[in-house]
């Protein structure tokens, strides 16, 4: 059984980026942008996502498409990893239908767009996100007439003020049912023991069950360019008041997993990426350097 010291872990940044109280998330804003200009100026597109540019609103929409800094080396490998790491989450997604799970929990869902394009009958979606992030989320959709399916939750969670089970509890979430979850764009800004701790959380879920989430690589293990781009990186997402500050070991991130009760995991790192999903394209659209890995990883 988990101590009250081990779940007050999980009330700290799970969903809300790291971000500054009371405001929404910033870095989720960009990372939304990432995905909306991958639909616009990339073909084939690796995430098929029609309300990705409808979602950020007119204004980004339009600016998006004057920008020339979105041609920009830096900027196309940057959505080309945020494009594909919302791809295998899908995948990963589909996979798990397949096997017969049927609840879906997106921690730190921000300007996700899954619930509302959701091809799986019969699949729950649950939406979980610091307050401010998702009204402001709920917003977008309301001024850009997305409709909310009745197979979405909202599960707005004050982590100063409650757990990520006793925010789930009210929800609907059936915990005696597999589930597969996706933490995307999240466990760079919390602190290790926050992180793993959450992991553990979804390791005692029911035989099925899975995620998939991205970190960062530990700086020690990177080439000198690659550690140039990461400390670049990083100083973008702390000027929005969002700092790095977890690093893992792929190698030893897999051990520690299994050692939880995954069973199964699988890491993909660039290379990884680009045969999957970049492979014989034209325009030399590629996942570049060390700007994120992804691991999956079932119960």
């Amino acid at each position: 059984m988990q101590s009250r010291a081990d779940e007050n872990c999980l009330i700290l940044e799970i969903a809300s980026l790291n971000m500054q109280e009371g405001t929404f998330s910033k870095t989720a804003n960009r990372v939304a942008i990432r995905r909306a200009a991958h639909q616009l100026l990339d073909q084939p597109k690796v995430l098929d996502d029609p309300l990705a540019l409808r979602i950020i609103g007119s204004e980004a929409a339009d600016e998006l498409r004057s920008n020339p800094k979105e041609h920009h080396a830096f900027s196309r490998a940057f959505r080309a990893f945020m494009a594909a790491r919302s791809r295998y989450a899908e995948d990963e997604l589909a996979r798990a239908v397949a096997q017969g799970v049927r609840q879906f929990v997106i921690l730190g869902a921000g300007l996700d767009t899954f619930a509302y394009r959701n091809p799986h009958p019969g699949l729950r979606v649950f939406e979980v996100d610091h307050p401010p992030t998702q009204a402001w989320k709920r917003e977008q959709l309301q001024a850009a007439h997305i409709p909310v399916p009745r197979s979405l939750t909202f599960v707005p969670i004050d982590f100063e003020q409650q757990t990520l089970e006793t925010g789930l509890a009210p929800s609907g979430l059936d915990t005696n049912s597999p589930t597969f979850f996706s933490w995307l764009g999240v466990t760079p800004y919390l602190t290790r023991e926050t992180c793993m701790t959450t992991l553990s959380f979804i390791a005692k879920m029911p035989a099925r069950s899975g995620v998939v989430f991205d970190f960062a690589v530990d700086p020690a293990l990177l080439n000198p360019g690659q550690r140039q781009a990461l400390a670049a990186l990083s100083k973008r997402v702390a000027r929005y008041g969002e700092p790095f500050q977890l690093f893992f070991d792929p190698e030893k991130l897999q051990d520690e997993l299994k050692n939880m009760g995954f069973h199964r995991t699988e890491l993909l790192q660039g290379k990884e990426l680009n045969a999957r999903y970049f492979k014989d394209r034209t325009d030399g659209l590629l996942v570049r350097g060390s700007l994120g890995h992804l691991m999956s990883a079932w119960v």
